[in-house]
């Protein structure tokens, strides 16, 4: 049976959107999106369609600055999360809800119908 990618089917996120697709920042994107989830690599390579090789490096960097971290172990699979604690999490975090936020206002005043005063 063919796994099945959610996380593909979503249309980019704003952080992507503005600050690129390079691979950390796809994991990172992952994880933001589903907060309250905790991931294996397997699992992740799968959602991000990337290589396990290119994902592997990439999660190791995020591992070892604390960003990514082990939340439990189902059977022999080991699952991480988000360090939502982590200052550079925090700062991503509140960086695409001010965006999202600016983006709705935005959207909100071009549905919104000008109203005109004559004098």
């Amino acid at each position: 049976m063919k796994e099945v990618s959610l996380y593909g089917k979503m249309s980019d996120s704003i952080l992507l959107k503005a600050f690129g697709y390079s691979p950390k920042l796809r994991i990172i994107d992952i994880f933001l999106t589903d907060p309250f989830f905790d991931f294996s690599r397997e699992e992740l390579a799968r959602e991000l369609g990337m290589s396990k090789q290119t994902l592997y490096k990439n999660f190791k960097d995020l591992a070892d600055l604390g960003v990514v971290q082990y939340s439990r172990k189902i059977g022999r699979a080991v699952m991480y999360k988000l360090n939502r604690q982590h200052p550079l999490v925090k700062k991503l975090d509140e960086m695409t809800n001010e965006m999202s936020l600016q983006l709705a206002e935005k959207e909100i005043e071009k549905q919104t119908p000008k109203l005109t005063v004559e004098a």
